[in-house]
């Protein structure tokens, strides 16, 4: 179900034209004195001119969304409920202009950009739900006349640090449930992605009415702000999805604030893809391209590496190797690309530096192609080594290494041979053996005879060991949100 929005109130292009902050339901140029440029990862066109928060920008949206918390909270279900209906329905009308800006400004193709609207709509439809979800208990006591009562209530202010690989969805995955539940947001979201990440959101929020302050946007330089935005006292939850080097520094500093908060961390990963000896292997191949290639590889749950049964090694090495040689890559917003640009320098060094570092190994390489500007074509390497650092480390681009384990056993040695513990996959004809080897990989979540990258609004979501601390989605984020007050009553 959704509601419908009059849109004759929009302007002819109303996501056009962004150049600061959100902040107490004013749009408004940030104070820092600095403007950065928003650039397009694939021809490097300016997008947008951001004049950048500073710490009195900061201070002022977590003051805002404070106060705005107060009222919101108070607000009956159905209301708030509303809101993320409205907010579907101008989804609908605007989808192709989102679409635009997510192929514009994060690199994503069209492709990518159809599921991560996709995604959005369907984070937004499950919050819808979510404030009818916060449901208290009633507990019987062992003393006569005497009830306990636990009422589920807001948080109050949550702090949202957001990527720039999946701007949109990573910003609202944390943002919608937040505001169905009670709470106020502050949304910091990459510099990479300051339109999709943050200010894109919000106007969506605000056309579909949501009261001003409940969401505030503050856009500037990690060096600045980003320490401050951690340390702050106002937020008593605060969220991260990135890199786990990042992740491992905001808990830090979030520690050293004056009032203790939750930290919910959604980090790094080295998901395997294990193909047995009974897979089928033409799934097999299908699942690991589009699992490692998806938005140049640069998901946290892509395939980063490919672990093959020594049966079927050289059989999957050669219909993998075909089938990604005729994988395109190139211009994002061409249909049928599946490989677009990095989002930006620093990616671009650190994919090639990898690919180096594979051929320095003496690995085999499969298939590889130009680099131009920041479009890899597509890269593997065979007979990889799972100790190897090509192997260990988060590759985050369009290069795939291919692992050959002997056996079943060793297989599952190799899968769990990894810091990390985000995303994995095992491939079987036997649904029992397939779920008795998903159950001994140290992972948040495992795919039996599918993609390694899945996110669904109603279904946990989180990792385990250096993946990150806590858990996303559905009820498992209504925990993560709200708070139990316990209240006795003796009568």
């Amino acid at each position: 179900m959704q509601q419908n929005v009059d849109l004759s109130t929009f302007r002819p292009n109303p996501y056009d034209g962004f150049s600061g902050q959100y902040i107490a339901g004013v749009w408004s140029a940030g104070t820092e004195g600095t403007v950065a440029l928003d650039h397009n990862p694939y021809d490097d066109a300016v997008l947008a001119e951001i004049a950048q928060a500073s710490l009195s920008d900061l201070d002022r949206a977590f003051a805002a969304a404070k106060a705005a918390q107060i009222e919101w909270a108070r607000t009956l279900p159905g209301d708030r409920a509303a809101v993320f209906l409205r907010a579907v329905s101008i989804l609908d009308a605007r989808k192709e202009e989102i679409i635009g800006w997510l192929i514009r400004e994060s690199g994503s193709t069209r492709i990518k950009a159809g599921v991560e609207w996709g995604a959005v709509r369907a984070g937004m439809l499950e919050a819808a739900t979510m404030p009818a979800a916060a449901q208290g208990h009633i507990i019987p006591v062992d003393k006569p006349g005497k009830e306990a009562r636990v009422y589920k209530k807001p948080v109050g202010v949550v702090g949202v640090i957001s990527p720039w690989n999946f701007p949109l969805h990573l910003s609202n995955r944390s943002v919608a449930p937040a505001l169905a539940l009670g709470n106020a947001v502050v949304l910091k979201p990459s510099n990479d992605t300051p339109v999709t990440g943050g200010l894109l959101l919000a106007k969506i929020y605000e056309e579909a009415g949501l009261p001003a302050g409940v969401l505030n946007v503050v856009v500037g330089a990690s060096g600045v702000i980003g320490d401050a935005f951690s340390r702050h006292p106002v937020p008593r939850v605060l969220t991260f999805t990135g890199s786990t080097p990042v992740g491992r520094h905001i808990a830090q500093v979030a520690g050293e604030s004056s009032l203790l908060k939750r930290i919910g961390l959604e980090l790094g990963g080295n998901a395997p893809l294990v193909v047995l000896d009974d897979a089928d292997l033409d799934k097999a191949v299908s699942a690991a391209l589009i699992g490692r290639f998806m938005h140049q590889g640069q998901i946290c749950m892509s395939t980063n590496r490919i672990i093959v049964d020594a049966s079927l090694y050289d059989r999957f090495v050669e219909a993998y190797t075909s089938a990604v040689k005729a994988v395109k890559y190139g211009n994002p917003d061409e249909p049928d690309t599946l490989i677009g640009p990095l989002c930006n320098d620093s990616q671009l060094r650190s994919v090639t530096t990898s690919i180096a570092r594979a051929r320095e190994s003496g690995f085999r390489e499969c298939v590889s192609g130009p680099i131009a500007g920041r479009v890899v074509a597509p890269h593997v390497f065979a007979d990889v080594t799972n100790d190897s650092d090509f192997a260990r480390n988060e590759i985050f681009g369009p290069v795939a290494p291919i692992i050959r384990a002997a056996d079943e056993a060793e297989a599952m040695a190799f899968a769990n041979d990894t810091e990390f513990g985000l995303s994995s996959a095992v491939f079987t004809r036997n649904e029992a053996r397939g779920l008795a080897f998903a159950q001994r990989i140290e992972a948040g979540m495992t795919h039996i005879n599918d993609i390694t990258i899945q996110d669904y609004p109603h279904v946990m979501f989180g990792g385990e060991k250096n993946s990150g601390l806590g858990r996303f989605n559905g009820k498992w984020i209504v925990e993560e949100f709200t708070t139990d007050h316990f209240i006795s009553i003796q009568r």
